[in-house]
């Protein structure tokens, strides 16, 4: 009886043994099932925040590029701010939508890659796709408006093209009615003389000597019959003093008398044009020196 109380109590004892062994084992395959979870959860948790950080970033590029700021807007009213696109207003806008362009792209990339690493790292977090939902729109959204951006520069460079030809039309017109104007104003305001002694004028046709009796009392005067190589042109509104030869001298022309003065300076003659505007109604001096 006895004997069979032991071997009772020694298999008890080994059964106790082994279940405590099991227990133990169960225990420790907790405690590393445990610490791999807590692992998998603080790796989970520090990829949603390099994502959420990410998607920030993201967000914040997206939002610096500020496509309706005043140094983009370019209004019809501005078109004479932008005449020459290309030069440097014009310039400085191409070169901003480019550098808008490469930030979008930029964004684009990171989108992409933010959701690669979602992907392989196997994180499904539905607000998360969300907000890179959202991220894709707002890219979307910021290349249209370049888009339209672009589009006014295009329109922009065609109407100053458009503008800058009229410009040039009316700048060309108003300089051949200049021309024209300032032509006619030197047409009226010169005459064409000629000084020289009786026997030189007669020579040339300019003058002849009419009336008196037996070759006295004749009267000098112009005729029609000089050629006009021997005038030489003045201009009143420039010239208001004619240097003469000789040291005396008559004009025979019909200039009214009020409009000039002969005057003798340093023993030469010399006509000073008193009114242009009288003087020059005839338009042919003639002025015979002695």
């Amino acid at each position: 009886m006895r004997k069979s109380i032991q071997i009772i109590l020694a298999v008890a004892v080994l059964l106790l043994g082994g279940a405590t062994m099991y227990f133990y084992s169960q225990y420790q395959k907790s405690q590393t099932s445990n610490a791999s979870l807590e692992s998998a959860s603080k790796t989970t948790q520090d990829q949603y925040a390099q994502t959420i950080n990410a998607i920030a970033e993201i967000q914040d590029s997206l939002n610096a590029i500020a496509i309706g700021d005043k140094n983009m807007q370019l209004e019809q009213s501005n078109l004479h701010q932008e005449r020459s696109m290309g030069a440097p207003s014009g310039q400085e806008a191409l070169e901003r939508i480019g550098l808008l362009r490469a930030s979008i792209e930029r964004s684009k990339e990171r989108i992409s890659r933010l959701e690669s690493e979602l992907h392989h790292s196997g994180l499904r977090v539905t607000g998360l796709q969300k907000m890179i939902a959202s991220l894709r729109e707002a890219s979307a959204e910021k290349e249209r408006q370049i888009a339209e951006l672009s589009s006014q520069v295009d329109t922009l460079h065609t109407q100053v093209g458009s503008l800058t030809t009229q410009v040039a039309q009316v700048q060309d017109t108003v300089r051949a009615r200049d021309e024209a104007v300032s032509e006619r104003q030197r047409e009226l305001a010169t005459v064409y003389y000629v000084a020289n002694n009786k026997t030189e004028l007669r020579k040339q046709g300019v003058i002849e000597a009419k009336g008196g009796v037996l070759g006295l009392g004749k009267t000098i005067r112009p005729t029609a019959r000089a050629q006009e190589s021997v005038f030489t042109p003045l201009n009143t509104d420039e010239q208001t003093v004619l240097e003469l030869p000789g040291k005396r001298a008559q004009v025979i022309t019909a200039q009214p008398a009020s409009s000039y003065e002969l005057r003798q300076v340093n023993g030469r003659m010399e006509l000073h044009i008193l009114s242009p505007q009288d003087f020059r109604k005839v338009r042919q001096l003639v002025i015979v020196t002695a």
